[in-house]
């Protein structure tokens, strides 16, 4: 995709600005609230203003936003502070109003891109027009759905695109209100080279007291921004009230932040960090070679197996190798849910070889027969 990334979008202020911060109240509430927040979190740190015209809530009689009559209200804030203005969009009713009204950038929410249809509506709406969009993750961790959703977009000839990382909803979640996985914004990235990824905090933490713990976390791990939802009153917001960051305390979570760099100029650092990056790819060739190994004789066992009629799977041996393994955790100063990852993993392609050995061998019993 030949995206066009964020510092190109037509602001001169973005330009030089890392990470990208986008921030505002979850709903859009009254006039005097939308333009009190817009000029305490330009003064915060935003670069681009945000507010919730229409919400798409989980249960009736919910505050759903107050649609159009809201949109003077944003245009008015970017005026006041000079920052462009985004909002969210649900469907092409949405797109075109909130055009009309001057909205600089448009995102679709995460229960909006988990459907193909709602997706491909918006992208019809979009077309022939050249305004940038920003993706959240669908409510579930599919990455393909997140993928295919920035695909529609971009093949209406939008290239001023983004992603946003709003985490995944999991029944119960211990900590956080959306469980992060991390690893699929990281896997998106590599997936569409060049797309930027924004980072949710806000909806990934469900309680304000976890917002910096999450926006560390996505600066550590080189996002291109955070989008934090801000209120100047959040006690008193009619929507997701825990999750707001009152002015003051958006730009303190702004400075106490630890910005990473991608890059180093220092010769010295780069060399060794050279040498230490050579002993991995190393030890990820033994790796790849000792599994290739291992399946070899995953092989043979199904051979084996098929020619003495045993099924695939025992459950006492499996459970004796899974004790075994997550056991050594310990031992081996690594996390036992990485073990169990790897275990799992490993356990599975052992099954689906052996799987593949049963079924050629019945392809062929079965020719015979006919």
């Amino acid at each position: 995709m030949d995206i066009i990334n964020i510092k190109n979008w037509g602001w001169e202020h973005l330009k030089d600005a890392h990470p990208i911060v986008i921030a505002g109240p979850c709903s859009a509430e009254t006039k005097e609230q939308v333009l009190q927040t817009a000029t305490a979190v330009a003064n915060a740190g935003a670069h681009i203003l945000r507010a919730g015209i229409w919400k798409p809530r989980t249960r009736p009689n919910s505050f759903e936003g107050l649609g159009e009559e809201a949109l003077p209200w944003l245009i008015m804030a970017g005026k006041l502070t000079g920052l462009p203005v985004c909002a969210e969009v649900a469907n092409a009713a949405h797109v075109e109003l909130a055009l009309k009204a001057g909205v600089d950038i448009l995102w679709i929410g995460a229960r909006t891109s988990v459907n193909p249809f709602a997706v491909q509506d918006i992208a019809d709406a979009l077309k022939g027009i050249d305004i940038p969009i920003m993706v959240k993750n669908p409510v579930n961790p599919d990455l393909e759905l997140w993928i295919g959703a920035i695909e529609r977009i971009y093949q209406a000839g939008i290239k001023k695109l983004a992603a946003v990382h709003r985490g995944f909803s999991v029944y119960n979640s211990d900590k956080y209100r959306n469980k992060p996985e991390w690893e699929i914004p990281i896997e998106l990235r590599r997936r569409v080279p060049g797309l930027e990824v924004i980072c949710d905090p806000s909806h990934i933490a469900g309680k304000r007291d976890l917002i910096y713990e999450v926006s560390q976390e996505a600066m550590d791990l080189n996002f291109d921004g955070l989008m934090i939802e801000a209120h100047i009153d959040p006690t008193c917001a009619w929507s997701d009230a825990q999750q707001q960051l009152n002015p003051v305390e958006l730009n303190e979570t702004l400075m106490k932040l630890v910005y990473r760099k991608e890059y180093s100029s220092d010769p010295i650092f780069n060399s060794q960090l050279e040498t230490l990056r050579k002993q991995i790819d190393g030890i990820d060739l033994q790796i790849l070679k000792l599994l290739a190994q291992r399946m070899e004789v995953v092989r043979n066992i199904g051979e084996y197996k098929k020619d003495n009629n045993i099924s695939i799977l025992q459950m006492e041996r499996w459970a004796e190798m899974y004790k075994m393994r997550t056991g050594k955790a310990d031992d081996l100063g690594v996390s036992k849910e990485f073990i169990e990852h790897i275990i799992n993993a490993i356990h599975q392609e052992s099954i689906q070889q052996q799987k593949q050995i049963m079924e050629e061998h019945l392809i062929k019993v079965t020719e015979k027969r006919s």
